[in-house]
């Protein structure tokens, strides 16, 4: 049985979210050889694994993250792997699981390559600027759910509940000017190094992107200087960060993992663990049971000071999508 790292309320654990886009035939080979490492070094997360690369948010003590990302940089192919790293008190991850899937970031076009041609790097100093401009279009490219909890000032909203749909917002919003300005942004920039290629191969001729996503932005602006508005949600149990990437207060209801608002907080629909307006209606019996009995146990893990490995929560990816 793998060993967990107990984190309790007075002792920090170090995330470490990172990707690398590389030729990785033997993705799969590699399942077990993770596993293995992260079991010795006491390393949580979830890893996706393709053809493409690697995307991961790991949590452990601050020395098993180095030990075991430097196991990966190893691997010529991901020796400049530059991890966003942050400490929490919360238990981010209740095991560690690493995937296997055709892409690391699911676009759904498999010859969208962004070791052959992305957009135009923007670091975090620069972004306000860009943005600002008038002529400039500013998109954000996640997901609904992510977008509720926070976003720049004046960004459009693709309204997308998952990243397979880009292209189709692509084909009906944007339109055949080619010429136009678009900075585009995301989480960790990962989506980004995707949609700008793909916007490239389609035609576009000036594509921005924020480089190391919000996350880097969050990081080096201070809140004074910021056009961010909200949080920035996550995919670990942290739910979302705000600026110096300090754990934020969005919380998510368990039955269908929206983030939830204040009058949802209120709503007799809501029962923490369970239920939100936005999906109480929908639940039948037997699902608010297990949501029930999986709150139970939850409840029970946390008492005993132990990791609960849980179910994986309707949804949701645990990785940007």
């Amino acid at each position: 049985m793998q060993k967990h790292p107990t984190v309790t309320k007075d002792s920090a654990q170090t995330i470490a979210t990172f990707y690398k886009f590389a030729e990785f035939p033997e993705f799969k080979e590699w399942k077990n050889k993770l596993g293995q490492w992260g079991k010795e070094l006491n390393i949580l997360g979830t890893m996706i694994l393709a053809p493409e690369g690697i995307n991961a948010t790991i949590s452990g003590p601050r020395d098993g993250i180095d030990k075991f990302l430097d196991h990966i940089r190893e691997d010529p192919r991901f020796a400049g792997l530059n991890p966003r790293i942050a400490e929490s008190t919360r238990s981010t991850f209740y095991r560690l699981r690493i995937i296997t899937r055709p892409e690391i970031v699911t676009l759904g076009d498999s010859t969208i390559n962004p070791n052959k041609a992305v957009g135009q790097y923007v670091n975090p100093e620069e972004w306000n600027a860009l943005i600002r401009d008038p002529d400039v279009r500013v998109i954000d490219t996640r997901n609904e759910y992510e977008v509720k909890v926070g976003t720049f000032k004046g960004a459009e909203n693709p309204h997308t509940d998952t990243f397979s749909q880009w292209p189709e917002y692509v084909e009906k919003e944007l339109g055949s000017d080619k010429k136009q300005k678009i900075a585009m942004f995301c989480t960790g920039g990962i989506r980004c190094e995707k949609a700008s290629s793909h916007l490239i191969e389609n035609g576009f001729e000036e594509v921005y992107h924020l480089k190391g996503g919000i996350l880097n932005y969050l990081e080096t602006i201070p809140p004074e200087e910021s056009d961010w508005d909200g949080e920035c949600f996550i995919f670990d149990n942290r739910v979302s960060v705000t600026h110096g990437l300090k754990d934020g207060q969005t919380k998510l209801c368990y039955g269908c993992r929206w983030p939830l608002s204040d009058e949802d907080l209120e709503s007799e629909k809501y029962e923490y663990g369970i239920s939100c307006p936005r999906c109480f209606d929908s639940l039948n019996e037997a699902k608010k049971k297990s949501l029930q009995e999986r709150h139970k146990q939850l409840k029970l893990a946390e008492e005993r000071n132990v990791p609960h490995i849980g179910l994986k929560m309707p949804g949701k990816s645990s990785l940007a999508e």
